[in-house]
């Protein structure tokens, strides 16, 4: 005797050896023996042999007209063997039940099984449903071959056009879009990101890097809605003559700078801050967006401003108008350079210049202002300003070191990108320059003056603080809502106050320096932040995270420029200083590369290299050493600037400029 049964869903025949009770022992064609129980039985025959039976059962399977099954099959649940007596007109022999049991297991949307042999036609919608939902992937799948095929052939398919960035950033996996462009990358052997570029989905690397961005900080555009500007209040006029440094592109100018010489032989010097917060208010509409974006976005060539251009045009530091500000004055003793009295007032301040390091740096140097020689804009203000900025610069070193740190090195290089038609220059010039170190510790002393004028008034701000929380812990930079040490800059307090503009941190603290300004005493009442305001701990967790993406995408974007910068040169060999272990960079351009492989040197060790490739869309650069030189005082600035423990310290001259601040 023969058995048609099921075992693990699988349906299998075999010869009886043996029966005990329930079960049976059952050899397989293949020779095996199983345990097989009586429920699991499905037929008993003689003939054929079971492997002819499953052979012939298959081909009956075949020539089953599903179909006209289903209507024979009606609506009340059936055996396979009473419908095989219906369905083939007289008892089914053992290949035709078999066969019939097969054909209906292997159609689930036409048969729900009810039990082992028990079947149930499945209602005349569902069935519809089903069939219109095959015939609907099969569809899908002809037009899913057609776009692979197009992508192969180097064509973007027009459904991509307005999904690109999705399909690359944020895919649903599920589509046909995606599938194929997956298929599409596997049978070419290559990425996403590299195959729209190759079919025009995206026009260039660079925006595939900037898109990536835009698409997980600006989803829903750069833009800005339509929203009146707010008119200043009336202010007084300040009885200054101001003028601003920055860089040539800047267009944020959130700082200025004045020198009045008092009769007394005692000088007065204002800085002067741009005051957006007189016109936006906590909360409102203005304030939405600027929480919302937190910070200028900056990067070679472009940025992302963080309030809208209409307001930054009513409150930028323009020349030639009196400018709405709040201003910090400081009453000097011009004999020992002592801090005789502060004040800070809102007004609109008279701006007499916008001057720009890219006219004045090569004339304002360290030598000719102590030969006082050449001739420039607002020249005795500003050989005074650098008088007292030395002076500030000394007293910040003297504390820092009282701290235990290092003194600041200043012979760093900074670079500078210009980018026009797609074309960059990349501009070095040494950090702390004369303009550089005007600005960068005046905005330091008001930042730390404007930091102590809120912690003695019991106003909260944001603070910027730096200090070893225990012993062996890192130099960590933290924001905190109260006044702390800053250890790197060697001041008692830093708040984040001189550029409103550009960054939402400064625009908070204004709205809280404008409290104490205003109102004294009375400021904790009236301040829009008040003491463990729940809402500044939140801006300042925002802040941090937001900063944070808005410097790599920066990063990113200028080493981009720089492999942009190589190509445009043809550079080949280059020299590059050795920053630590298999870290070095390039001493032409901030390029950073990492050498596995390369033999230990020191330090500042000075390296010729040649580049072998580099690659604009995942950034990267090969590289190989072909000579080893001894170090220079250029390898030693190189490194100065990459050195972990003292690039700690802020200097202001980015934040002056069009760049942000870095610790």
């Amino acid at each position: 005797m023969n058995l048609f049964f099921e075992e693990s869903g699988d349906f299998k025949a075999g010869t009886v050896l043996s029966q005990q009770g329930e079960a049976y022992q059952v050899e397989l064609q293949t020779g095996k023996r199983t345990k097989v129980k009586a429920r699991d039985v499905l037929l008993q025959f003689n003939a054929p042999e079971p492997a002819q039976l499953l052979t012939e059962a298959q081909a009956v399977a075949q020539d089953i007209d599903l179909d006209f099954l289903w209507e024979v099959a009606g609506e009340e649940e059936f055996g396979f063997a009473d419908l095989g007596a219906e369905y083939f007109g007289h008892a089914p022999h053992p290949q035709e039940a078999a066969g019939l049991l097969l054909r209906l297991h292997n159609a689930p949307i036409y048969f729900y099984k009810k039990g082992k042999g028990r079947y149930k036609a499945a209602p005349e919608a569902s069935l519809k449903a089903a069939l219109a939902g095959i015939e609907k992937k099969k569809q899908q799948a002809i037009v899913q071959q057609q776009y692979i095929d197009e992508l192969k052939a180097g064509k973007l398919p027009d459904a991509f056009r307005p999904i690109v960035m999705q399909l690359l950033f944020k895919p649903d996996k599920n589509s046909i879009e995606y599938k194929a462009l997956d298929t599409a990358c596997t049978e070419l052997q290559t990425a996403p990101a590299r195959l729209m570029l190759d079919v025009g989905g995206i026009a260039s690397a660079k925006l595939l890097h900037l898109n990536r961005f835009l698409f997980e900080h600006f989803p829903k555009g750069t833009g800005f809605p339509s929203i009146p500007v707010p008119a200043a209040p009336s202010l007084p006029v300040a009885d200054v003559q101001a003028f601003s440094i920055d860089d040539v592109t800047t267009t944020e100018i959130d700082d200025a700078l004045s020198v009045v010489r008092l009769a007394d032989g005692k000088v007065r010097v204002g800085i002067h801050i741009a005051a957006p917060a007189l016109g936006i208010k906590r909360d409102d509409a203005l304030d939405a967006i600027a929480r919302h974006r937190l910070s200028t976005v900056y990067m070679p060539g472009d940025k992302i401003t963080m309030l809208p251009d209409a307001l930054v045009d009513a409150f930028t530091l323009a020349e030639g108008r009196a400018c709405p500000a709040v201003s910090l004055y400081a009453t000097l003793d011009p004999s020992d350079w002592t801090v005789i009295a502060t004040e800070t007032r809102a007004e609109a301040v008279p701006i007499a210049a916008n001057l720009r390091h890219n006219d004045l740096d090569a004339i304002v140097t360290e030598e000719n202002l102590a030969a006082g020689a050449g001739d420039y804009p607002h020249k005795d203000d500003i050989q005074l300003l650098w008088q007292w900025a030395q002076v500030l610069e000394r007293g910040r070193m003297a504390k820092r070191e009282s701290f235990g740190l290092k003194p600041e090195q200043n012979n760093r290089v900074d670079f500078n990108f210009y980018v026009e038609n797609d074309v960059v220059s990349i501009v070095r010039r040494k950090r702390g320059a004369p303009l550089d170190k005007v600005v960068a510790e005046l905005m330091i002393f008001a930042n730390s003056t404007w930091g102590k004028l809120m912690h003695d008034h019991g106003v909260p701000g944001i603070y910027r603080s730096q200090g070893a929380s225990g012993w062996g812990a890192k130099m960590q930079v933290r924001m905190v809502t109260h006044a702390a040490p800053h250890q790197g800059l060697g001041v008692d307090q830093y708040a984040w106050s001189t550029s409103p503009l550009r960054r939402y941190t400064d625009l908070v603290n204004q709205w809280q320096i404008l409290a104490c300004a205003e109102h004294g005493v009375t400021a904790p009442l009236v301040a829009p932040f008040k003491p463990k305001d729940a809402d500044l701990f939140a801006i300042v967790s925002a802040f941090d995270a937001a900063y944070g993406a808005y410097a790599d995408f920066q990063s990113s974007m200028e080493r981009f420029w720089c492999l942009r910068w190589l190509a445009q040169e043809n550079a080949r060999q280059v020299d590059a200083v050795v920053l630590k272990d298999e870290i070095v960079r390039l001493v032409d351009i901030p390029l950073v590369l990492r050498l596995p492989g390369m033999q230990q040197l020191a330090r500042g060790t000075q390296v010729r290299l040649e580049l072998l490739r580099w690659d604009e869309v995942d950034l990267n650069v090969e590289a190989r050493v072909l000579d080893v030189a001894g170090t220079s005082a250029e390898a030693d600035a190189v490194v100065e600037v990459d050195e972990g423990e003292d690039a700690s310290a802020l200097t202001e001259t980015e934040a002056s400029a069009e760049q942000p601040a870095a610790e």
